[in-house]
C-alpha cells in the first residue's frame, strides 16, 4: 500500500501547509516567489499515518538565462530527521550537479552556478540524499527530483531558407499562390506566445500579400505585365509573441519572377520594305530580311511568315529563320527586268503559339507590305532554243550551210552577238560557222559509215563584252547516200573435186552494204563479162540475196590447172546503182569418192591454228633485238667512265698534280703514315688504304731501300728515277715531292725542348767548332754561360 502513501503525502504536500511553505525573501529570478523546500520524511506501516520519509515536493522550476552576480537560487532539500545540530549531510547527484546545481551539504540549499539555457536542456533530472555526517550512512534512501527549466522569449523567428526564388506567370488573378514561407522559433510553444509565430510583408506591396498565420504569398494587384516588369524582390517577417510589441523578429528575402505568357502580338516596325534584286538572281537566293517585333520571348515569340497576296507571288517566297526569328525573301523565278521589273506583296507575320485567353486583345498577327525592284544587268544572249538538231545528207559538198543558230542580247542595249564553234567538241574542224549571223556550214567531207553523229557546241559573246557568252549544243546528224558498193562480207576460197561432176554447188555466196536501206538490201550476183563464156563454172543468182557457184564440166586435173580465180560482180538496187567485182578462189584437190578433200598441190585450205611462219619470224627477231639490247646494256655497265686528266686536246702545258687529302687524326692509321718516307722498308705490298677507293689496278711498287749514309740528291735522283721507268706513272709531266728528312745528324736534334728535361746544364762550347754558321748560336748560349760563371 505503499503507492497509496505516496499518493495522498503528495497531494497534501500540494495544499498551503504552516509547517513546510513560508514565504521566500531572498531575490532569486527578479520576481517574489514562494520559497520552495523538499521534505524528506520516512514511511509507516499505517495507511492513514502519517510516514515519515517521502518526498513532500518532486520538482523544482527555474527560468532560463539569468543575468543575475549571484549563484541562482533553485529549492532546499530538508529532512525530519534533520534536528539542526548539523549532524546530517546533504548530498546530491544526477545532472549537471557538482558542475551546473551545486548544494549546501548542512542546509540543503541548491544553486545554480551557470546560465541555463531552455533550448539546450530544458529538464535536468537529480538524487538526493541525507546521510549521517558521524557514521556515513544513508538516514534517507535515496530520492529523484526533477528541475525544469522555464522558458523566456530569447529566440527569433528563423526562416527555413535565406533567400526563396519562386515564379507566377505574368497577367494571373489577384491571390493567385506564389509560394509559401515558413519560419521556426526555438522557444517552448507550450509556455506562453513566445514561440507563436504571425507572418508580415514589409516590401513588395502592393503586388503581393501574405497570410498572418501560414506565410503564404499571393498576387495582390491585377495584370502584372512582364513586358513592364519582370523581378520583384519581397520581404517577409516573421515575429513572435503573436506579433505583439516587444517581440522578436526575422525576415527573409523572395525573389518573385513573371513568367512570359502570349500575351503581345507581332508588330512590324515600318508598314513597307523595298529591296532590290538583280536579275541575275539565281533561284532559292535570298534578297532580303524583314523582323516583326514580339515583345513575349521563347516559344511565345514564335514567328511564322507568309505571302498572302501581290503580283509576285508565284516569283517569290518567304521562309523563317528560327533562331533570329525574321522573314528571309527569296527567289522562287528567274527574274527578268526587260519582262517585268517591280513585284509588290503582302507579307503576314503571325504567332505560331496563340493563347486563346488573350485572344480579345486582338489578332496576333500583323501584315506589311514589299516592294522588290528587279535591277538590269549585262546577260549573255540568249539563244532562241535550248538545242538545235540538224540533218545533213553525207555527200554534201564542202563549205555548204546546213543549218542556222540565232542569239540575241535580252538587254535594252541589244548588243550585237558573234558567233563561234568550241573547238574542243569539233577537234577535226569538220565545221564552221558565220560569226555574224550564226550560219554553219561544212569545211571537210561527211561520211555517215565513218560518224552517224557529229555533236558542237556554239558560242554565241557579245561583242562589245565577250566575256557574256552562252552556249547551245547542235546535234549534226549525217543522212545515208548510196555511196558504197556491195561487197563480201568474207574472202572466199572453196575446193574442187576432181571427180567433180557438172552442175555441182561448190560455194554459195553473200553480199554485205555499208550504207543504209529503208527497204532493205536487193543485191544481184553475176559472173564477170570477161569470165562469163570462158569460165569452167557458172553463177546462179537465188533472188535473196545469195548465189551459188556450180561446176560446168564433169573432171577437173590440179596438174593442168590447181587454182581458179572466179570474179563475181555484185551490185544493188538503191540510186545511184553501185557495184563491185569480187573474187572468189577455188582450189583444185583430189577427194575420195564421198567428196571429201584429200590433198591439194597449194596451201591447205584450213588454216592451222598454231602461229605462221612470217609471225614466228617476226617473233623471233623481237627476241634477238632484246637480247642484244641487254648485252649492250651490261657491256656498257661494266666500263669505268673517268675523267681524262688533261680535258683538252690542246693544253700540253706541265701540270700540277694536287692531292688535298687530309688525314683523319691521331686515330688514323690507315690513311698516311710519315715514317714511311724515312724508312722506305716500312712499306707494306698488300696493305692498301681502306678510308679511299684505290684508282688502279696495278700492285704498289717496291723500292729499293735507301742506305743509311745516302745523301738527299741521291736520295731524290733515285726516286725520280724509279718515276721516270714506273709504267704507272701519268703519261705527262708531273711535280713529285719528296720530303726526306735523311737518316739523322751528328749533331743531333738543335731543339731546346730537350733541354728542359736534362739535370745538369749544357755545354754548348761544340757550337764553336761547327764552323762559321753556327757561330752566332755559339755565342748566345757561350755568353749565358758565362753570365751564369760571374
Amino acid at each position: 500500500m505503499r503507492t497509496y502513501h505516496c499518493f495522498w503525502l503528495l497531494f497534501w504536500a500540494g495544499q498551503p501547509h504552516q509547517s513546510f511553505l513560508t514565504l521566500l525573501s531572498k531575490r532569486t529570478s527578479g520576481f517574489p516567489e514562494k520559497e520552495k523546500v523538499l521534505i524528506l520524511s520516512g514511511n509507516s506501516k499505517k495507511d492513514f499515518s502519517r510516514s515519515k520519509r517521502s518526498w513532500m515536493w518532486n520538482q523544482f522550476f527555474l527560468l532560463e538565462e539569468y543575468t543575475g552576480t549571484d549563484y541562482q537560487y533553485v529549492g532546499k532539500l530538508h529532512s525530519d530527521q534533520d534536528k539542526g545540530d548539523g549532524s546530517l549531510k546533504y548530498i546530491l547527484s544526477g545532472d549537471g550537479a557538482g558542475d551546473l546545481f551545486i548544494i549546501n551539504e548542512n542546509t540543503g540549499d541548491i544553486q545554480a552556478t551557470k546560465r541555463l539555457d531552455r533550448e539546450e536542456k530544458p529538464v535536468y533530472i537529480l538524487r538526493a540524499q541525507a546521510i549521517n555526517r558521524r557514521t556515513g550512512r544513508p538516514v534517507e534512501p535515496e530520492s529523484e527530483f526533477i528541475i525544469k527549466i522555464h522558458d523566456i522569449n530569447d529566440n527569433e523567428p528563423m526562416f527555413t531558407k535565406d533567400v526563396y526564388n519562386a515564379s507566377i506567370p505574368e497577367m494571373s488573378d489577384v491571390g493567385t499562390f506564389v509560394v509559401q514561407v515558413t519560419a521556426t522559433d526555438a522557444d517552448d510553444p507550450t509556455y506562453g506566445n513566445s514561440a507563436k509565430v504571425v507572418y508580415s510583408i514589409l516590401q513588395g506591396q502592393p503586388y503581393f500579400s501574405v497570410e498572418s498565420e501560414t506565410g503564404i504569398i499571393k498576387t495582390a494587384l491585377l495584370n502584372m505585365d512582364r513586358e513592364n516588369r519582370e523581378q520583384y524582390q519581397v520581404v517577409i517577417q516573421a515575429k513572435d509573441m503573436g506579433g505583439q510589441m516587444g517581440g522578436l523578429s526575422g525576415t527573409t528575402t523572395v525573389n518573385i519572377t513573371l513568367t512570359d505568357v502570349n500575351d503581345n502580338p507581332p508588330r512590324f516596325p515600318q508598314s513597307t520594305y523595298q529591296f532590290r534584286a538583280p536579275e541575275s538572281t539565281p533561284p532559292d537566293s535570298p534578297i532580303g530580311r524583314i523582323k516583326a517585333n514580339d515583345a513575349d520571348v521563347d516559344e511565345n515569340a514564335e514567328i511564322e511568315y507568309s505571302i498572302t497576296e501581290g503580283d509576285g507571288y508565284d516569283m517569290f517566297g518567304i521562309i523563317t529563320d528560327k533562331n533570329t526569328q525574321e522573314g528571309i525573301i527569296t527567289v522562287k523565278k528567274a527574274l527578268d527586268f526587260e519582262s517585268k521589273n517591280l513585284y509588290i506583296l503582302k507579307v503576314e507575320a503571325a504567332n505560331t503559339h496563340v493563347d486563346p485567353r488573350f485572344l480579345y486583345l486582338g489578332p496576333f498577327k500583323d501584315s506589311a507590305t514589299v516592294r522588290i525592284q528587279v535591277e538590269d544587268v549585262d546577260e549573255p544572249p540568249v539563244f532562241g532554243r535550248p538545242a538545235y538538231i540538224i540533218e545533213v545528207k553525207e555527200d554534201v559538198p564542202i563549205n555548204s550551210i546546213i543549218g542556222t543558230v540565232t542569239a540575241q542580247d535580252p538587254d535594252a542595249a541589244k548588243n550585237p552577238v558573234k558567233y563561234s564553234v568550241d573547238r574542243h567538241t569539233d577537234m577535226d574542224r569538220v565545221f564552221n560557222i558565220n560569226s555574224g549571223n550564226g550560219s554553219i556550214f561544212t569545211s571537210k567531207p561527211l561520211d555517215r559509215e565513218t560518224l552517224l553523229w557529229h555533236n558542237i557546241t556554239v558560242i554565241a559573246a557579245e561583242i562589245n563584252n565577250p566575256k557574256q557568252s552562252s552556249r547551245v549544243p547542235v546535234f549534226i546528224k549525217v543522212l545515208d547516200v548510196n555511196d558504197n558498193a556491195p561487197e563480201f562480207p568474207v574472202f572466199y576460197e572453196t575446193f574442187v573435186c576432181e571427180n567433180a561432176k557438172a552442175e555441182q554447188l561448190i560455194q554459195t555466196l553473200s553480199a554485205v552494204d555499208k550504207d543504209d536501206s529503208f527497204n532493205g538490201h536487193q543485191f544481184s550476183f553475176s559472173l564477170a563479162p570477161e569470165a562469163a563464156s570462158s569460165s569452167n563454172f557458172t553463177l546462179q543468182d537465188n533472188r535473196d540475196n545469195t548465189a551459188g557457184i556450180f561446176t560446168r564440166k564433169t573432171r577437173y586435173n590440179r596438174h593442168e590447172m590447181s587454182t581458179y580465180l572466179l570474179p563475181v560482180v555484185i551490185s544493188d538496187n538503191d540510186y545511184p546503182i553501185q557495184s563491185s567485182t569480187e573474187t572468189v578462189t577455188i582450189r583444185v584437190c583430189a577427194c575420195d569418192h564421198r567428196g571429201k578433200m584429200l590433198s591439194c598441190n597449194a596451201e591447205a585450205l584450213i588454216h592451222p591454228t598454231g602461229l605462221s611462219t612470217g609471225a614466228l619470224v617476226a617473233i623471233l627477231l623481237c627476241i634477238i633485238i632484246l637480247l642484244v639490247t641487254v648485252v649492250l646494256f651490261a657491256a656498257l655497265r661494266r666500263q669505268r667512265k673517268k675523267e681524262p686528266l688533261i680535258i683538252s686536246k690542246e693544253d700540253i702545258r706541265d701540270n700540277i698534280v694536287s692531292y688535298n687529302d687530309e688525314g683523319g687524326g691521331e686515330e688514323d692509321t690507315q690513311a698516311f703514315d710519315i715514317g714511311t718516307l724515312r724508312n722506305p722498308e716500312a712499306i707494306d705490298d698488300n696493305k692498301l688504304r681502306r678510308d679511299i677507293v684505290p684508282e688502279t689496278l696495278f700492285m704498289p711498287r717496291r723500292t729499293a731501300a735507301a742506305r743509311d749514309n745516302t745523301d738527299v740528291r741521291d736520295f731524290i735522283n733515285q726516286r725520280l728515277k724509279e718515276n721516270d721507268t714506273d709504267p704507272t706513272a701519268p703519261p705527262y709531266d708531273s711535280l713529285a715531292t719528296y720530303a726526306y728528312e735523311g737518316n739523322g745528324s751528328v749533331a743531333e736534334s738543335l731543339s731546346s725542348l730537350e733541354s728542359v728535361t736534362t739535370d745538369g746544364d749544357q755545354d754548348y762550347d761544340y757550337l764553336s767548332d761547327w764552323g762559321p754558321r753556327f757561330k752566332k748560336l755559339a755565342d748566345m748560349y757561350g755568353t749565358m754561360d758565362s753570365d751564369k760563371d760571374s
